[in-house]
């Protein structure tokens, strides 16, 4: 499924605890679709019905229904280089062209 590294866990629980939301989790949902869909980062306090639940170096990580296939095998991290600061999604499967793409 998911993996979570262990800053990006620390970086969200450090956030989640300023925010007096301790014990919450991120929820990560798909947006759009086709060739180059969209991924969103949230907080949230329970996961929603059909989410699945991905617990990590003591993180709770909620996913949608809809992210579950395109997230499979995807790592949360958290950089700090400098220049970038945030969490960032890496590695998964990438979509192939199909009927929604128009691709090359």
């Amino acid at each position: 499924m998911v993996t979570i590294t262990l800053q990006a866990a620390d970086k969200a629980k450090e956030f989640l605890a300023k925010e007096g939301k301790d014990g919450w989790g991120l929820r990560l949902s798909l947006y759009g679709g086709g060739c180059s869909p969209s991924y969103g980062l949230d907080i949230a306090e329970n996961p929603q019905e059909d989410d699945a639940v991905v617990e990590q170096n003591g993180l709770k990580v909620f996913i949608d229904k809809e992210a579950s296939a395109a997230v499979s095998g995807m790592e949360i991290d958290y950089v700090d280089d400098g220049s970038v600061q945030g969490f960032v999604l890496k590695g998964g499967e990438q979509p192939s062209c199909g009927p929604s793409c128009s691709c090359g």
